[in-house]
């Protein structure tokens, strides 16, 4: 059955070519597995939750009929502003338009939230961006700079708003000042959804949504151990696919595959002050699998080829319910720019337990944080993406409760976690509180922090391979690392001044040598009594739960970049002026500028694969496909063939000029 959604079309349809309905919703009470769902262009106005899922075999397909034509958006024209004071206006709301979710009443807050208390789900919105909220009336008739703002000059626009009797009957009074702009004639929105397109009971899987531009949404704040808020998301199901869509203005979180609401693990700390946050994560994985988490129920969904932007928590989001997913050539930028949210879950994407979760050519940048794999990065392979700028500009503040910016960060897993073949090119490259990683084939110009720390005794799951099932608990012991044929390059001054969350001054250097009280494989199993009869295990305890071992071969360091003590065959050009400039052309494409070419000229490398990688340790699992089979890193960055001379770094062969 195909159903078509016309919001041009006089109300009463049946759904049919002729007589379309006029809202996305009509279709969606009736859709059942094989049929599809064609939108045309228009502003859908409306909060859709399917009320059924397809099947494997029958998908249910959401459709827009033209490219981003078919806009689903969260906000309301907001046109009777009438002038308050100077460039501040007021607008006056009856309430009930919010229904039973007022995001002008509604704070942001939450596990492992850290700014001040005094955000809102809601929102207003001036030709398409987000305001600035002022924590009084006062401040938003000053409307000042927000100094923690990656856009200083947007963020004079700002927005109050006062609640005059109930929240749910009285009057919502939101003050805005414009500046030099009369909202009467310019394009204002106020969030008056929590979503766009969300099924409100989990388990409805199988869902295709393509083409869609989705917008202006109230979301709430989405850490692990609670119900995890979503612009758009499959709301802990199995098999969606979300396609070619535009994601953007969401208040919180742009795509969820995260958690679903469990009323005995929903903001824990925060409620009843006790527990630590770090067991809720624990008692979060284990009542998961009380609850279904499996392979066969929950996961394997698929993103692709979206454009996520200009959301202030994340651009995807996911604790336990991305696992088996596949997230591939999406564009996700300018995430918390505006630094008026804080906490340890931002990002462009992150993902708790992202187990065999696949991120392939993906261009994160401009964002305080690119890519967090947070717990349980178990199979995780991120591979040929893009990433940069995901740092605080000049000039920009710290944010109270802002976290380092990276461009990777992985923390408290065992492995196996892959990164290969990646441009990392801010001034982080990956903060490593974690184990078990392997690094193959990346161009890594920004350092490696936390290496040893940051993890306490934070005794973290490891899994059944290529499942959910929990197959143990340790705590994080730091090493069991690989770093093979990589390209490090000192990409900024040492000498930089000293600024709260950049790289502290034993943290400035480029390269593996942060690694150099790690022993080699060979120094480390020569603790363990292997010939012996009966091993003394009290002896053996140190080694238990001292570093593991690091690997490392065939890496370059150019420019004052350093290796590991223990590598013995690294190529070291400490004067070599190496040149990688990232640039825009007049059509917005990126191309990346190098004289590495000639600096490698000559130069050769064993092939890599899965075997000579090994296992994780705690897991014992091999760094292989989510299939279980062995990888061979002869593709390169852009999907070229190797060959038979294999060049260190992400391209198997370099060009002066390279559009990414």
């Amino acid at each position: 059955m195909i159903y078509h959604v016309n919001q041009q079309a006089r109300a009463g349809g049946d759904g049919s070519a002729a007589y379309p309905f006029r809202t996305i919703s009509a279709a969606a009470r009736l859709a059942r597995p094989g049929d599809e769902v064609l939108v045309y262009p228009g502003i859908y106005r409306e909060q859709v939750s399917p009320e059924r899922g397809g099947t494997e075999e029958k998908r249910i397909v959401y459709r827009s009929t033209e490219p981003l034509g078919a806009v689903i958006c969260g906000a309301e024209p907001a046109r009777d502003w009438e002038p308050y004071q100077g460039t501040t206006w007021v607008i006056r709301v009856p309430s009930q338009v919010f229904g039973d979710y007022n995001p002008y009443t509604t704070e942001v807050f939450g596990d492992w939230y850290f700014a001040p208390n005094h955000r809102h789900t809601g929102c207003v919105y001036l030709n398409d961006r987000m305001l600035y909220e002022a924590e009084t009336l006062e401040e938003c008739l000053e409307g000042g700079v927000h100094a923690e703002s990656w856009c200083p000059e947007e963020s004079v626009y700002k927005w109050y708003a006062v609640q005059e009797g109930d929240a749910k009957t009285g009057t919502t009074v939101i003050y805005a000042n414009f500046k030099d702009r009369d909202p009467r004639k310019e394009k204002v929105e106020i969030n008056v959804r929590r979503r766009c397109f969300f099924p409100e009971e989990t388990g409805r899987g199988y869902i295709t949504v393509s083409g869609f531009k989705m917008e202006k949404a109230a979301t709430t704040w989405a850490p692990p151990a609670a119900f995890q808020d979503g612009l758009m998301g499959p709301h802990w199901s199995r098999g969606w696919i979300i396609e070619d869509c535009e994601i953007c203005n969401s208040k919180c979180c742009g795509i969820s595959l995260g958690r679903y609401y469990d009323p005995e693990n929903d903001h824990y700390f925060t409620v009843k002050h006790v527990k630590s946050p770090t067991q809720m994560e624990r008692d979060a994985v284990c009542r998961g699998q009380y609850h279904g988490w499996l392979k066969e129920n929950i996961g394997s969904h698929i993103i692709r080829r979206c454009h996520i932007h200009h959301c202030e928590q994340t651009g995807i989001v996911g604790r336990m319910g991305a696992v088996f997913s596949l997230i591939e050539d999406n564009e996700i930028h300018h995430i918390n720019n505006m630094q008026e949210l804080g906490g340890a879950e931002i990002a462009g994407i992150k993902l708790h337990a992202a187990i065999d979760v696949v991120m392939r050519r993906n261009h994160v940048h401009h964002c305080t944080m690119g890519i967090w794999c947070d717990w349980e990065a178990q199979g995780t392979r991120i591979t040929q993406n893009l990433l940069h700028d995901n740092q605080r500009p000049e000039g920009c503040a710290w944010a109270e409760g802002g976290m380092e910016s990276q461009d990777l960060f992985v923390e408290v897993g065992h492995g196996p976690t892959l990164i290969d073949n990646n441009i990392l090119l801010s001034r982080v490259s990956l903060r490593f509180a974690t184990q078990g990683v392997a690094l193959v084939h990346n161009l890594i110009m920004g350092t490696f922090t936390c290496v040893g720390a940051g993890t306490g005794w934070r005794y973290t799951p490891y899994h059944i391979r290529h499942r959910t099932e929990v197959a143990g608990f340790m705590t994080i012991l730091h090493g069991d690392d690989r770093f093979y044929n990589n390209i490090f390059i000192q990409g900024f001054p040492k000498d930089m001044p000293e600024k709260r969350g950049e790289p502290g001054l034993h943290e400035r250097t480029v390269g593996t040598a942060c690694f150099d009280e790690y022993e080699t494989y060979e120094q480390w199993i020569d603790h363990f009594d292997m010939d012996a009869e009966r091993p003394n295990m009290g002896k053996l305890e140190p080694f238990h739960f001292g570093h593991l071992p690091v690997w490392a071969q065939g890496n370059v360091y150019l420019g004052g970049a350093q290796p590991w003590k223990h590598e013995n065959n690294a190529l070291v050009d400490e004067k070599a002026e190496a040149v990688v400039e990232l640039t825009q052309d007049q059509d917005g494409k990126y191309v990346l500028h190098t004289n590495l070419g000639a600096l490698l000229a000559g130069v050769q490398r064993p092939m890599v694969d899965s075997d000579i990688l090994g296992r994780a340790f705690e897991p014992d699992q091999r760094f292989e496909n989510p299939d279980g089979s062995a990888i061979v890193f002869d593709t390169d960055y852009a999907g070229n063939h190797r060959g038979l001379t294999v060049l260190p770094g992400p391209f198997a062969c370099i060009e002066k000029d390279m559009e990414m």
